[in-house]
């Protein structure tokens, strides 16, 4: 596969981060094809990325002859056969070796042999995911940041068989969507990640023993070391569920250090998995 030959994308999930994706690369100039078989999860998709289209376009950041060609470029199913002949798969679906071996078996028979597969896993093995998939050699990690649109950084994380072909592909593809690259070799969490859950299983350390508030805890990393975010408004953005389960992963395979925070179990538990329910370490009123 040549540079010029990247013509097309297909993004297997429509949930926060497949939506993202899909709309990076719409705005690359590929053609790309969104699976999602809930119906549901692709109308709020269309909705979320609708209003991030005008907004852009409403801070001149595109004009409209772009808006509009970014929505042509856009496509939408529940069946794997859009994906048929894509230079590359963006798989984004839930982190679970079991939901993912799914995707690579139904999305196989779809494309060529030269089609490179990627995951946006955060923290799972790639090698492993790889060997469940047809193509190892042309299977590598792709890690995307949340806001998709906002955020420059895509990790490309190297299992044992990844090619070098397949990892160039990955960065062309992320480089025309406007992303800076680190290339990482495979290990539990990668970089971010691993880093970034040891500061949120703090955060509710913290929180737990009475340390501060949660306001105040995001308040003083914002302010006093740069953060972007709070600690807690990151957790509610990504998902508690989603980051207690990369804490359970990264517990089993790095040791205790990365046991998860009993109170982050607890709001689990009790369903506050953040911003997509309307609650979470805060309330976010509809």
């Amino acid at each position: 596969m040549t540079e010029a030959s990247i013509r097309s994308i297909a993004v297997v999930g429509a949930g926060i981060m497949g939506r993202g994706i899909a709309l990076a690369s719409a705005r690359a100039g590929l053609k790309t094809s969104v699976i999602e078989p809930n119906a549901g999860a692709i109308q709020s998709a269309r909705a979320e990325l609708d209003k991030v289209l005008d907004r852009s376009r409403e801070k001149g950041e595109i004009d409209e002859a772009a808006e509009r060609a970014t929505r042509e470029r856009l496509s939408w199913s529940g069946a794997y056969d859009v994906a048929n002949g894509a230079d590359l798969v963006i798989e984004a679906v839930p982190e679970s070796m079991a939901i993912k071996a799914e995707v690579y078996k139904n999305i196989a028979p779809r494309l060529t042999p030269t089609s490179v597969i990627a995951t946006n896993t955060s923290s799972l093995s790639i090698t492993e995911l790889a060997a469940t998939s047809d193509r190892p050699a042309r299977f590598v990690g792709m890690h995307f940041f949340n806001p998709v649109h906002r955020m420059k950084l895509v990790e490309l994380v190297r299992g044992l068989e990844t090619s070098d072909e397949a990892l160039a592909v990955a960065e062309r593809a992320a480089r025309a969507m406007g992303k800076e690259t680190v290339v990482v070799r495979e290990s539990p969490g990668f970089v971010t990640s691993r880093i970034n859950v040891l500061i949120g299983n703090e955060a509710f350390a913290m929180l737990e023993s009475g340390v501060a508030s949660a306001r105040d805890i995001d308040k003083a990393l914002k302010l006093g070391l740069n953060h972007p975010m709070g600690p807690f408004e990151l957790v509610d953005l990504v998902g508690l569920d989603t980051r207690l389960s990369i804490l359970e992963y990264l517990h089993r395979t790095l040791g205790d250090r990365f046991r998860p925070s009993p109170l982050l179990i607890q709001y689990v538990k009790a369903g506050r998995l953040g911003r997509k329910v309307g609650r979470g370490v805060y309330e976010y009123p509809s």
